[in-house]
């Protein structure tokens, strides 16, 4: 049975922000969440489908895959069903999603966090590749104390207050929650003697020198994933990824259009008119151009295979030429009055060399009548 597009199950457009998403959620689940509705298979199955949509859109990785390849997409990456487990009890569900609401739940170890850098790059870079220098400032965990916070070696003490489970139980009407507690902020307990290097927060600033290959074809808006270089974890967990996002500057020359290069060329009358060869320049060399007589303003010309090579296969695309054909300026009495001449003669064959022109007036000729 096909599954239901995520973004409609949740009843929200797919630009949605995340805090959008998470509130959707929110009163949905509450309407259908099992323990509200006890017996009622369709409620249960209704719920799965939320909880699983959740899952999907409020991760930003799977998000991604699955606005790029939808369900089908998911399914590859994640196993079938896009890793949802589902089930919950009320109250599960009020401590990962409705926490917010009362102060949080119970605060657990997590992996550090993502980092995004933007690198710009010119468009012979991007289509040659290159080897990047970076310095990113990062929050890294203590060496000293290894993330803890504590002193090396000093002892934590029982929160008193939770009694070293990290939370303390609030009721709010006919709801009770729990939420973090505000003595240990839900680590359940407390630091004796605070690392001095880094002031008990477990956390040290530091700038990584890294290096990335950045491949050659890459486009603005494309990623590359450092594995590891994100903000450090809380104890015992994995820090974060880094993602350095491309953009590429603009061009004198070249606008890049996916694969394809296109370019404006000059070509003065005489060259449009009698034809000849012109000199083009690419990406990698200069190719001669062959402007046959008689070429209009606007021609486009393609020179095969010499576009940009693509990140995601062995095609290369093609360069395309505009041409634009130049009207003479500032011409002297004596080339005026050749020009007239010319026009007078290309006059009198009619419509013979200026077909257009003539076409369009008689056009408004019988327009008006």
């Amino acid at each position: 049975m096909a599954k239901n597009d995520y973004y409609q199950t949740l009843g929200v457009s797919r630009d949605a922000s995340t805090a959008d998403i998470k509130k959707a959620y929110k009163k949905l689940a509450m309407k259908h969440h099992p323990d509200r509705n006890k017996g009622d298979a369709s409620a249960e199955e209704k719920f799965k489908e939320l909880s699983e949509a959740y899952e999907v859109l409020s991760d930003s990785s799977k998000r991604q895959t699955y606005d790029q390849f939808g369900h089908e997409g998911m399914d590859s990456r994640f196993g079938g069903g896009g890793g949802f487990t589902g089930g919950g009890s009320f109250n599960d569900i009020f401590g990962d999603v409705f926490g917010d609401i009362f102060g949080g739940g119970r605060q657990q170890s997590r992996r550090g966090s993502d980092l995004e850098y933007q690198i710009e790059l010119s468009l012979e870079d991007a289509v040659a590749g290159k080897e990047v220098k970076l310095k990113i400032p990062v929050n890294i965990n203590c060496h000293d104390c290894n993330g803890t916070g504590a002193k090396n070696g000093t002892a934590f003490r029982t929160c008193p207050q939770c009694n070293g489970t990290g939370q303390v139980r609030m009721s709010q009407g006919f709801f009770s929650v729990q939420q973090t507690c505000p003595t240990c902020g839900g680590r359940g307990q407390i630091i004796e003697q605070p690392c001095s290097t880094c002031s008990g927060t477990g956390k040290i600033k530091k700038t990584k020198n890294l290096s990335v290959n950045i491949p050659s074809g890459v486009d603005t808006g494309d990623q590359i994933r450092l594995s590891g270089e994100g903000e450090g974890g809380g104890p015992g967990a994995q820090p974060g990824d880094l993602y350095v996002s491309v953009r590429v500057k603009p061009h004198k020359i070249f606008q890049r259009q996916q694969d394809d290069l296109l370019c404006e060329i000059p070509v003065n009358f005489t060259t449009a008119t009698l034809g000849d060869k012109v000199i083009i320049p690419t990406l990698n060399g200069k190719v001669e151009l062959k402007i046959p007589n008689g070429t209009q303003s606007g021609k486009q010309f393609r020179i095969k295979g010499k576009g940009v090579k693509s990140v995601r296969s062995n095609s290369t695309g093609d360069l395309y030429c505009r041409v634009h054909v130049e009207t003479p300026i500032n011409l002297t009495k004596e080339q005026k009055d050749l020009v007239r001449q010319l026009d007078n003669s290309f006059r009198k064959s009619k419509s013979k060399h200026i077909p257009k022109e003539n076409s369009w007036v008689d056009t408004i000729k019988d327009f008006f009548e």
